[in-house]
Parts: structure tokens; C-alpha cells; sequence
């Protein structure tokens, strides 16, 4: 393995139900199978299962498990909300507030392992609100760390992908690359849409991950090109 410099990735999408667990899982078996040592964490999540430990996350239970670091549960997802829906609203009715500096805390001391890539995964896309006032983006905002941004590739990609550029840019952060995800079965156009991206996204392809039902996010890693995350 050639040497690597420490890293470390937000990864949003352009909408919710794009891929992002699925995309990151590929990226972290991808890095595994360079032999680079991984954590992954996803600080919030709306859509847990009750458990006899507690609530359990899907997303952040396959994160737990592809990365090479070994945390508990609660550091991977410290604020695990029931209701599939939007986690300011969840939380509200919950009577719980979340808020930007208390997700910050936990995961910088998550990130105090010694690792060659850490991943924050977001939930939804860019703009998802934590409370009354502050986003998951104020979140990516204070960690500083370059986004990956997953495309989920179906009809109105082109512009959201477009937007969420232009959001993460006004807030001052920088795309390290984009994700292709084609989350159907039969897309129009498809390498047309891929090349309107790649000709108006101001960030390298990472990868294009096609779809194929029923298949794992580990068997996808050889379609990403990891050498420009590293």
C-alpha cells in the first residue's frame, strides 16, 4: 500500500433515497481493499429500529460494520431518531433539540482515531434542518472537510445536483469529487445525463455505480476510482 495521508470526507446527496449508505460502503470496501484504514459515522439518523440495545440505525449498522475502526453504536450514530421522517420534526415531537455543536463534539472525538479516511455521511441532502434555526450543511460547515456528493441518477438529477453545488460552494466548502448512482432500473438518457454532469460539476467522477437489483455495496468498489480521494 502506498502511504496516505489522513483524510476526511462529508458525503451528502442531492436528495434522500440516492444511495449515500450505499455509495459510502462502497467507497469504505473500496479503501479496505487498498489497505487503508477507515472509520465511518452518521450523526444522525431518522428511521431506527428498537432493539434490546436500543435503537438501531440500518444505514449506520452497515457503516459500523464496512469500516476498519472499531466503535460502539453510539459513537457511529449518537442521535438515532424512530420515525422514518424529517429529523428536526422527529426530534420535536420527541422533545429533543439537536443541535450543530453537540453533533460537532461527538464527532471530532470519534475522529480522534488514528485512521487514513474518515466519512461523515449526512442524512437527506445539503439543506436538512436539525432545528428551528441550524442545518446538517452547518454541520459540514464547522468540520471543514471537502464533500463527496452522490447523484442520484432518474429524471431532475441534472438540476439537483446543480443546486447542491451551488449550496455547498455559497457555504464555502469544495466538492472532492461526485458519485454517479443510478437508482433505476431504466433511465432515458443516461450517458447523456452523466456527461451534462461531468461537463457542468467543477469536481472529478469518483465512480458510476449501475444498477443492478439486489446487489451489494461491496461488490460495486471496483467501480470507483478512490486514487483521487487518497
Amino acid at each position: 500500500m502506498m502511504s496516505v495521508r489522513k483524510k476526511k470526507y462529508f458525503v451528502t446527496g442531492t436528495c434522500t433515497d440516492v444511495g449515500k449508505t450505499f455509495v459510502s460502503v462502497a467507497l469504505l470496501s473500496a479503501l479496505k481493499k487498498f489497505g487503508a484504514s477507515t472509520l465511518a459515522l452518521k450523526p444522525i439518523a431518522a428511521g431506527c429500529e428498537d432493539t434490546p440495545e436500543g435503537l438501531r440505525n440500518d444505514d449506520a449498522m452497515q457503516l459500523r460494520e464496512a469500516m476498519t475502526a472499531t466503535l460502539s453504536y453510539e459513537q457511529v450514530n449518537p442521535v438515532a431518531l424512530a420515525q422514518a421522517a424529517a429529523p428536526h420534526l422527529v426530534a420535536a415531537s420527541e422533545g429533543r433539540r439537536v443541535t450543530v455543536s453537540r453533533l460537532e463534539g461527538i464527532c471530532r472525538g470519534a475522529l480522534m482515531n488514528p485512521v487514513d479516511v474518515a466519512l461523515i455521511e449526512g442524512a437527506g441532502g445539503w439543506r436538512v434542518p436539525l432545528n428551528e434555526r441550524e442545518t446538517l450543511a452547518d454541520l459540514a460547515v464547522v468540520l471543514d472537510f471537502p464533500v463527496i456528493l452522490v447523484v442520484g441518477m432518474r429524471l431532475g438529477c441534472i438540476n439537483h445536483a446543480l443546486l447542491t453545488q451551488e449550496a455547498i460552494r455559497r457555504d464555502g466548502l469544495t466538492i472532492a469529487g461526485w458519485v454517479a448512482n443510478h437508482v433505476e432500473a431504466d433511465m432515458d438518457f443516461a450517458d447523456e445525463n452523466v456527461a451534462s454532469l461531468v461537463a457542468r460539476l467543477d469536481a472529478p467522477l469518483i465512480g458510476r455505480i449501475p444498477f443492478v437489483e439486489g446487489q451489494s455495496p461491496q461488490s460495486c468498489a471496483d467501480h470507483l476510482d478512490i486514487s483521487m480521494l487518497l
